[in-house]
């Protein structure tokens, strides 16, 4: 009986968070309301593979996340990014879930600039869903594709699209895996401050709007905050740079189901030109 139920509330948060595969990952997204289509960073593997075109500084990211304190609704992810003479290469992947429901995504993605101010990245994932020991595993591939523009020295535009096919999950009910489109923003009020902004649309799902602010009293440390819609949440988190390493915090909060905190540790292969 306790597996059916566990079984039946891990299935019901997966669709609700449109876990079928994919979610966005990083503490750092997490504290701004995973408003992150239009960040540049490493974690743009998971949110926007077109802005991995302007990462300069390759590196490698893990990180951890327990949604609403639940063990079985355990997520974790890494990222590996290399820049090359022309483009970036990456990997990565997310693992979400435990015993009787996980989701496992596995790719790799090429990002490149295709003007000074312009750049675009696709990628191709393996996607695993297992649902045992009743339903089996299912395995399919998929694609995703993104871009971001710099409209300015302040304004960083992105849209990114996830599963680019549709790619079919099972044939009762025409399952398919999620697709996902997000258009959002990061805009620069100040070399201190950062606004973010996000239009998500899931296509089993309502529209949703993200958005957050980051600010850096100092060039290592970061104090962010955020929120969501559908369902709303609130969130906040701290980040802390130290030479090659940034170790990020963040959790998110929701009035009926709690919390899920979240922590990553990113290492860049060099130490960045500032320090």
């Amino acid at each position: 009986m306790r597996t059916t139920l566990l079984l039946t509330l891990t299935i019901a948060l997966s669709k609700a968070i449109s876990a079928q595969g994919w979610l966005p990952q990083g503490a750092r997204s997490a504290a701004l309301g995973h408003a992150s289509v239009g960040l540049i960073d490493l974690f743009s593997f998971h949110h926007n593979p077109g802005a991995l075109g302007f990462v300069v500084n390759g590196g490698a990211t893990v990180a951890y996340e327990n949604r609403y304190l639940l063990r079985d609704l355990q997520n974790q992810s890494f990222v590996v990014a290399h820049p090359l003479k022309t483009g970036v290469i990456s990997v990565g992947g997310q693992f979400y879930g435990h015993e009787q429901f996980r989701t496992t995504r596995l790719g790799g993605g090429y990002s490149m600039l295709l003007a000074d101010n312009f750049s675009a990245g696709i990628q191709l994932n393996y996607m695993g869903l297992r649902l045992d020991p009743f339903y089996g595993a299912r395995h399919s591939l998929t694609a995703e594709f993104g871009m971001l523009l710099k409209v300015n020295k302040k304004l960083d535009v992105g849209f990114s699209i996830l599963n680019l096919g549709r790619t079919r999950l099972a044939e009762f009910q025409d399952e398919r895996f999620t697709t996902v489109m997000r258009l959002g923003a990061a805009y620069r009020i100040s070399e201190h401050l950062n606004i973010v902004s996000e239009i998500r649309k899931d296509l089993t799902h309502q529209v949703s709007l993200r958005g957050g602010m980051e600010y850096m009293p100092t060039d290592r440390l970061f104090i962010r905050i955020g929120a969501q819609g559908a369902p709303v949440e609130f969130s906040g988190g701290l980040g802390v740079r130290r030479g090659r390493f940034i170790l990020d915090i963040g959790t998110n909060y929701h009035q009926v189901l709690g919390w899920t905190p979240s922590l990553n540790l990113l290492v860049h292969f060099q130490k960045p030109r500032n320090e």
